[in-house]
């Protein structure tokens, strides 16, 4: 569980809030921010894990709170192999221990950037992503990016809403050589 609460905060968790050092000639740093950068500060990524293999955590998929660093059930059971099947089959998402799904909700962009907010949210799951896997290697854990995967799908494994859009898929695991 420490090694997801990790990865979870890597993804999208909330930064510390604190005055900088007063020789910072800018002024105090906001902080309290994610730790993936956002167009606006407003936030259109919502994160899932569907866990099989996590000990201290039941098979079962869970979304993530970052306000409270927290993981509120969605859905109970083990869904890797729902999940592998709606990624056209790689079966490598089923033996993941975890597999966080990635999605946006593109409304909360769309408010300030219009037509762009699909772009800009796109650039945000590149971000939250690359922090998951550069923190993955720094746990000696192996993981990449999935982007081949049948939305409606997705969509009905990890339980989401009308509004969210899946973006990616990452497989969380250790690696054998």
């Amino acid at each position: 569980m420490a090694v997801l609460s990790q990865l979870l905060w890597a993804a999208q968790g909330i930064t510390l809030k604190m005055d900088a050092p007063p020789n910072w000639a800018w002024g105090p740093w906001q902080g309290g921010k994610r730790t993936a950068p956002s167009a606006g500060a407003l936030y259109p990524l919502e994160l899932y894990v569907v866990a099989g293999n996590v000990e201290g955590l039941k098979p079962g998929v869970y979304k993530y709170k970052p306000q409270s660093h927290q993981l509120f059930e969605v859905e109970t059971g083990d869904k890797r192999s729902e999940l592998a099947a709606a990624a056209v089959g790689q079966k490598w998402i089923q033996s993941s221990p975890c597999v966080f799904v990635v999605g946006a909700v593109y409304s909360r962009t769309e408010v300030k950037y219009g037509e762009r907010a699909a772009r800009y949210a796109h650039i945000e799951v590149g971000h939250a992503v690359e922090n998951v896997c550069l923190q993955a290697l720094a746990l000696d854990l192996g993981t990449t990016m999935v982007g081949a995967f049948k939305d409606d799908e997705v969509k009905k494994v990890v339980g989401m809403s009308a509004e969210e859009q899946p973006l990616a898929i990452v497989p969380v695991g250790k690696g054998t050589s």
